[in-house]
């Protein structure tokens, strides 16, 4: 397929279309009936199994995927993004976040050097820093062991390492590496978000991580400079550099800021921020909370589904299917939506982290060439971990709108119970239901089965379930931090085989600027307003009254600002 053409042009995506006329008019219960179809349907890679048999595709519509992925050059650019060819062509960047965990004697290349030299140069220096750290070699100002850290900043740098941490919690061998240690994560730039992360922590058993590529973005270094008083009020302005580290490009900003370039951590502009989380933007905190060690698995895990990514053929990869699957969902049988639910309570920050990594990165208007896209790319993605999400938004699932579902199940509980006398355990318990809602949704209830049941007649249109619902179910052995490292890995390279087909960038982020551009011309009019009673001007109508409303009513706060700090 020629660059400039775009894929809804292509036979093998209008041969996809048609097959889908003829698709919606099977249903589940007679796809299931077919075992041969089943059993195709189901693979396997290092420990982890993927059912995707409850999917509304044949065995035609499979092979009808993978010649589209063949048109879309799919292999090819695989290929160029392990290559290290510059496949983010708006920012003229490689996209190289399989390098953050590839084995120390792998050759990456990224304008025509390995990069895994440099990348494990830093995976050393965060180990040797955060044994001191751990060991209580370094101190903090009064000489008192830093138990507590709190890891600011946003997006990328904040949402995949909150998943692996809040994953790990309850993984046994990552508590026995914790005991005695706390790990927050300051985002938002809402000063109770501020208030809730120092409350009930000392400054003098603190260390402070500020993770900005560029030391600027805005909520992260108001952040950023807020802690910093909070530890100077505290201690003295000299604490800082004890106090607080970096991780970061800008060392110029660093050292200004009042932290050691020797204590800044480097990553590279071929890692996107919702990627970074195998970067030192996630590997420093969580080390620094779990070992090194630990973490070291959660790197490996993850490797080892970019190098199945990279070399198994497309009918037994498991991020390619995943990725052939949600592009047959959304562009040809209409379903823009995906609800993941992971039946874990450890996995309740993946659905958010994910959310950012699918959204952010295919939720584009234009191909990679500036064409607009005559269809509709991206999903929807939301999700809660069952069984909770079973009493919030299944309702709709099962008889609303038509939702693909991720159902993501582990075969060993990081947490076991069993209780005398009870039929079986609790995490059997829950697997029941992770069983059981697959099926549900597949086959539904008709109206024969519930008269049979003598359901009264007014009810049965109220309890009718059409069935015919698609969903995939992944199963994990266990949940440790190899396992976490995997499942991170199988959903970003899911989400690059979506973009590679649509032909889009999956790797730059426009549509974030705009509203930041707008809310620092408000900022420029809440500053004159406040300081020289300047009236409200240069907006809309509606944006004039709420923003003059706004400062009448937040008249009290003072118009040369003292410091202040949370009072929790």
């Amino acid at each position: 397929m020629a660059s400039s053409t775009l894929i809804c042009d292509t036979q093998p995506w209008k041969e996809l279309e048609a097959h889908a006329e003829d698709v919606k008019k099977s249903h589940l219960r007679d796809l299931l009936s077919d075992d041969e179809r089943s059993r195709s349907m189901v693979v396997e890679f290092d420990g982890i199994l993927l059912d995707y048999s409850r999917q509304l595709a044949t065995l035609e519509t499979k092979e009808k995927l993978f010649k589209l992925a063949e048109v879309a050059s799919v292999k090819e650019k695989i290929n160029r993004m392990y290559n290290g060819e510059h496949i983010n062509s708006t920012e003229n960047r490689s996209v190289l976040h399989v390098a953050l965990r590839a084995p120390r004697d792998a050759v990456i290349q990224s304008d025509g050097k390995n990069v895994v030299p440099d990348v494990w140069n830093v995976l050393d220096k965060i180990k040797d820093f955060t044994e001191q750290i751990r060991s209580g070699s370094w101190v903090g100002a009064t000489g008192k062991e830093l138990k507590d850290v709190i890891a600011v900043g946003i997006g990328g740098s904040f949402l995949g390492p909150l998943f692996v941490h809040t994953a790990l919690q309850t993984d046994p061998e990552a508590i026995e590496s914790a005991r005695g240690r706390q790990l927050r994560f300051l985002a938002n730039v809402d000063p109770i978000d501020v208030a809730r992360n120092i409350t009930g922590l000392n400054p003098e058993t603190t260390l402070v991580v500020i993770v900005s590529k560029t030391f600027t973005t805005a909520e992260t270094m108001l952040n950023a400079r807020t802690l910093r008083e909070w530890i100077s009020s505290a201690l003295g302005p000299s604490a800082v550099a004890k106090h607080m580290v970096a991780v970061s490009t800008n060392l110029t900003l660093v050292e200004k800021f009042g932290i050691d370039p020797n204590n800044a951590f480097a990553f590279w502009d071929w890692v996107g921020g919702r990627y970074s989380v195998c970067s030192a933007v996630g590997v420093l905190p969580l080390s620094l909370q779990y070992g090194f060690s630990v973490i070291e698995k959660f790197l490996k895990g993850a490797s080892s589904i970019d190098q199945h990514m990279y070399s198994e053929q497309f009918e037994k990869n498991l991020p390619v299917l995943l990725g052939l699957l949600s592009v047959w969902n959304v562009s040809f049988l209409g379903y823009p939506a995906r609800a993941i639910l992971p039946y874990s309570q450890a996995l309740e920050k993946f659905a958010p982290h994910i959310q950012q990594v699918s959204m952010e990165s295919n939720g584009k208007g234009v191909s990679i060439d500036g064409v607009p896209l005559p269809f509709e790319a991206g999903e929807i993605d939301f999700g809660e971990p069952g069984t909770n999400g079973q009493h919030s938004f299944y309702q709709l699932i099962h008889q609303g709108r038509v939702i693909p579902c991720d159902f993501i199940g582990v075969v060993k509980s990081q947490q076991p119970v069993y209780l005398s006398g009870e039929v079986v355990s609790n995490h059997d318990e829950l697997m029941s239901n992770f069983f059981a809602q697959p099926d549900a949704l597949a086959y539904g209830k008709t109206s024969e089965q519930l008269q049979k049941e003598n359901v009264p007649p007014h009810l049965v249109p109220h309890k009718i379930f059409s069935g015919n619902r698609p969903s995939l179910s992944l199963l994990l052995p266990s949940l440790n931090a190899y396992n976490i490292g995997q499942l991170l890995a199988i959903y970003e390279h899911r989400i690059a085989v979506e973009g590679f087909i649509w032909g889009i960038n999956s790797f730059d982020q426009w549509g974030v600027e705009l509203g930041k551009s707008l809310a620092s011309q408000v900022r420029k009019q809440l500053n004159v307003s406040r300081t020289q009673g300047e009236p409200v001007q240069g907006f809309n109508s509606s944006t004039t009254s709420m923003l003059t409303r706004y400062l009448q009513a937040s008249a009290d706060v003072p118009a040369d600002l003292p410091t202040r700090l949370p009072q929790i």
